[in-house]
């Protein structure tokens, strides 16, 4: 039996950057930020400063009450796969199903209940509050919204959750499961009792002095945290000989899927689980560490975190690691957590789509314990490589670590 190979045909996007996939490259091509002080509603007592939140307004897209009874990470969910289903001109079908990432599902949702009860000393909840609150509400939302009765999962890994949904999707449609999978991720955590919990982690940024935009840098020696943000993103992936038979675009195509659990650490990484998890994704695209043109970076700027990855990407790539162009978005868009890793996938695409590298912003003095070739500060032309790799490292010690190929025809 032919190895099934799988196209990415759609992709949509939800982000501080913008909301599709072509304003998020051109903002990361304009190395413009996302990130801001946040509303005193928002922050409360948290001692959080800043984030990368969305001005948000889903009355284009949800008559009002519909809106009341959906969570914003839902919300999110919907706009985002709207735009890859109709980018890709997917069709409802039996064969076709839905895996979606998620840290927390319906934060916002549960936060509030809780303050109905707690604060207001009201024990009437509205009514849907389970429903919204669960972690499954967005990928649910998105099946029923768009008739995708296929297979279906809720992946819930901390950071690496919607980038796992892309590569179990992935594995899916090889397996004959599936004709074409919609994946992805959302996440809407900006809530004044989330930020607390956060916040006592002492893993976030304090907003910089000069610049509040510029609080998140990665391997910079004055990094001081991450920059928790919100957003969603998805993909339509699909049966390769399936998509070009009915004409559909094709971005890119994903080859490879690494997954390692570090069984080491609740919170601390372990350098050798993101070296299995690099080292099996490339065994799987049949790619070696050269032929790889860019890697979107896990990233976090914390003091731990980068010195990590940046010694497992010098343990995978060797000799090679002087010479391929590494680089986190997440200093202009803040960490997504659930979301992440679907919306640096998007990112990871920029290069083999539209040969752009995205930059690390704000990295202006680079830690000699994270010896890279960086992206530093804005983007950089590049002749389209032949293939791109995306990490996502979490709290739980669960990596995952994508490769995508550019498609043969290219892209236009």
């Amino acid at each position: 039996m032919a190895e099934r190979r799988v196209a990415v045909t759609g992709a949509g996007v939800v982000s501080p950057l913008g909301s599709s996939l072509e304003d998020f490259h051109r903002a990361l091509c304009a190395a413009r930020p996302g990130i801001r002080r946040l509303p005193p509603e928002v922050a409360q007592g948290s001692g959080v400063q800043v984030g990368a939140m969305i001005d948000w307004n889903p009355a284009p897209l949800f008559k009002e009450a519909e809106a009341a009874n959906l969570d914003r990470a839902t919300q999110f969910a919907l706009a985002a796969a709207a735009q890859a289903i109709g980018a890709s001109g997917l069709s409802a079908s039996e064969r076709t199903g839905v895996y979606w990432g998620t840290g927390l599902g319906g934060a916002h949702s549960l936060e509030a209940a809780y303050k109905q009860v707690y604060g207001a000393r009201e024990w009437r909840v509205r009514p849907l509050t389970v429903v919204m609150a669960m972690n499954n509400a967005a990928g649910s939302n998105v099946a029923v919204r768009h008739g995708l009765r296929g297979p279906f999962a809720n992946f819930a890994t901390a950071c690496s959750s919607s980038a796992m949904a892309l590569g179990e999707a992935m594995r899916t449609i090889q397996a004959g499961r599936a004709d074409a999978m919609l994946a992805g991720g959302s996440e809407a955590l900006l809530t004044p009792g989330t930020l607390a919990a956060w916040q006592a982690l002492r893993t976030l940024a304090p907003a910089d002095a000069a610049d509040a935009a510029a609080s998140c840098k990665p391997f910079d020696k004055r990094r001081g945290g991450l920059v928790l943000g919100e957003g969603a993103a998805a993909f339509v992936l699909e049966d390769e000989s399936r998509a070009r038979a009915r004409g559909a675009p094709i971005l890119a195509l994903l080859t490879g899927y690494g997954n390692s659990c570090d069984a080491a650490h609740m919170s601390r990484p372990d350098r050798d689980g993101q070296i299995r998890a690099m080292r099996e994704a490339l065994a799987e695209s049949r790619l070696a560490a050269d032929a790889i043109g860019y890697v979107n970076a896990h990233g976090t700027a914390t003091a731990v975190g980068d010195v990590v990855e940046a010694e497992a990407i010098n343990a995978v790539f060797g000799d090679a690691a002087a010479r391929v162009p590494v680089s986190s978005t997440k200093s202009l868009h803040g960490h997504l957590l659930g979301a992440a890793g679907a919306l640096e996938f998007a990112a990871a695409l920029l290069p083999v789509m539209r040969g752009w590298l995205p930059p690390t912003a704000f990295l202006e003095q680079p830690d000699p314990a994270c010896r890279l070739r960086h992206v530093p500060l804005r983007a950089e032309r590049t002749e389209a490589p032949r293939a791109v790799m995306s990490n996502s490292f979490a709290f739980g010690g669960s990596n995952v670590v994508l490769i995508a190929e550019r498609a043969l025809d290219g892209f236009s």
